[in-house]
């Protein structure tokens, strides 16, 4: 079925990232496309939704409560079909959002029981920066997440474990040392950094940073240049193009924890058929 709320979707996404490239890019629609959809917006409400200065971007009073109609409308016309479905029959739109080794190790197996049972789901993928996962779930922009799991969950997410990986220190080949002295290469944010992060406190080490890239693609490419030691699940190493040009280091010492990754809803989705349905199928 044709999704009647793009323009709604485009716009939400914009508003949570103020930044025309990055929404352009995650919503895979040209940067002109997104701009004559704000524009159609705005003619249509006869209201200036967003501003743009030399700042960046910002919502306008009137952006501020679209905002709020806009998320109110999607739920209700998400309730609205998926409302008392035939389970034989169950249709609509399951959002998942994974990073690209999540949708090359994980998803296949995870999906594929829904898929089986319920073919007329419609699965809408979406990949990026596994900090922005759990976020975007907790924000609306997707019904399920698969990511790293945090010590505390939000309360009103909840998760279940689906693979456990190990951090690794890993260094470019033909490096002559271990690289264990640094420079290092870290993700910007998120459960690895952080993780990374306690394993330098825990030694008393404030490490040399040479690069904090979002993703840990990109983490793995510049160790590949030679440019510093990174830290990065083990999962994603063993699927990343570059890992003949990688050497995996033995940490001195403890390694950083294990790197718990689960399937994660909000709790309050669980009514939902679509996602209560994934969740039954993914069980134990």
């Amino acid at each position: 079925m044709r999704d009647d709320h793009r323009e709604l979707r485009l716009f939400l996404h914009l508003a949570q990232t103020l930044n025309f490239g990055r929404t352009s890019l995650d919503c895979h629609v040209s940067p002109a496309t997104l701009t004559r959809t704000v524009q159609r917006l705005e003619a249509d409400l006869g209201h200036r939704l967003l501003d743009r200065g030399p700042r960046g971007v910002a919502l306008t009073v009137e952006g501020h409560r679209f905002r709020a109609y806009a998320v109110q409308a999607l739920e209700l016309w998400r309730s609205y079909r998926e409302e008392h479905p035939d389970p034989a029959e169950l249709t609509g739109r399951l959002a998942v959002f994974a990073t690209v080794t999540a949708c090359q190790a994980l998803l296949p197996d995870l999906l594929a029981p829904l898929r089986a049972a319920h073919p007329q789901v419609r699965l809408d993928l979406r990949t990026g920066d596994a900090a922005a996962a759990l976020a975007r779930l907790d924000e609306g922009e997707v019904d399920v997440a698969v990511a790293g799991i945090p010590a505390r969950l939000p309360e009103a997410l909840v998760s279940r474990t689906v693979a456990v990986t190990e951090l690794v220190f890993v260094t470019a080949r033909e490096r002559p040392d271990d690289g264990l002295d640094g420079p290092f290469v870290l993700p910007q944010r998120g459960l690895v950094r952080e993780a990374a992060d306690r394993w330098f406190r825990a030694r008393g080490r404030t490490p040399e940073v040479a690069g904090e890239p979002d993703g840990h693609e990109g983490l793995l490419a510049l160790v590949a240049l030679g440019c510093g030691t990174g830290v990065v699940p083990a999962l994603v190493l063993e699927h990343s193009a570059v890992r003949e040009r990688l050497a995996v280091v033995p940490a001195a010492g403890p390694p950083p924890e294990p790197f718990p990754i689960g399937l994660c809803v909000r709790r309050a989705d669980l009514r939902r058929p679509a996602v209560a349905a994934l969740w039954s199928l993914t069980g134990p």
